[in-house]
């Protein structure tokens, strides 16, 4: 494992080249695309049979044992584990949708800080739907938040897409809403990335910029590999985290 000086570096540098690619594809491309993908607070009706729990996005396909691994920094020298199970269990959320549930656990020093059970689904065009999550933070193993927790027909909440079927750069879409809460939203930046991380060298990967209105400052570019999924995060604004992929099972 590398040094903290050394992991700070790498950091800087992925920052740096993170402006360098934004700068690339211009501040704004073809602002306002959205391709017919959910925006804002907007409602949604969704029919649930047109949705399945068998998720083969080429973005990030899922299938029960998959599981993905990272390594999480805050940029002050505080790390942690980020382990991602995809489960053999399905939930139906209030809309009526059946949804694959993926298991998000983040760790620090071995002990858990916060456990979350998150619920996805994809439409018969391809797109990866975020139907909602179950989160708990933990302090000395006792739950001390459920807040950012959400499900798509409850309380106003509404869905949002993870991952678009066909991404193009400039593709706008919300990704979660349940006001003052989630309030996450995504523009596609490029489909042609390369991303070196612990588990190798991806290309063809694509890279979006994720923003809430909660937190104006706050902005991060994500990269999804093809067959693979999410391996890199990099906070761009308002801090300088990262998260890296450093282990992957894919069983599908």
């Amino acid at each position: 494992m590398p040094a903290p000086a050394d992991r700070r570096r790498a950091a800087a540098a992925a920052l740096l080249l993170a402006g360098a690619v934004l700068a690339g594809c211009g501040a704004d491309p073809a602002p306002g695309a959205d391709a017919g993908l959910p925006q804002g607070d907007e409602a949604v009706d969704l029919d649930p049979a047109d949705f399945t729990v068998d998720i083969t996005n080429r973005w990030w396909p899922m299938t029960p044992g998959d599981r993905w691994v990272y390594q999480e920094t805050d940029g002050e020298g505080g790390v942690a584990r980020v382990e991602v199970s995809v489960l053999d269990e399905t939930y139906t959320v209030a809309s009526g949708i059946e949804a694959r549930v993926v298991h998000d656990v983040v760790s620090q020093d071995g002990a858990v800080v916060e456990d979350t059970l998150d619920w996805y689904a994809q439409d018969a065009e391809g797109n990866v739907w975020y139907l909602g999550e179950q989160t708990a933070e933990y302090e000395n193993g006792q739950v001390v938040s459920t807040e950012g927790s959400w499900e798509a027909g409850v309380d106003g909440a509404q869905p949002g897409i993870a991952v678009p079927a066909d991404p193009r750069a400039g593709v706008a879409y919300r990704q979660e809403y349940l006001a003052g809460e989630a309030e996450d939203a995504a523009v596609v930046l490029s489909t042609d990335e390369q991303v070196q991380t612990t588990t190798g060298t991806y290309t063809g990967v694509l890279m979006t910029r994720e923003t809430t209105p909660l937190e104006p400052d706050v902005a991060e570019l994500k990269f999804y590999a093809p067959g693979v999924g999410q391996v890199l995060t990099v906070q761009i604004s308002g801090g300088s985290g990262r998260e890296d992929l450093v282990e992957t099972t894919r069983t599908g």
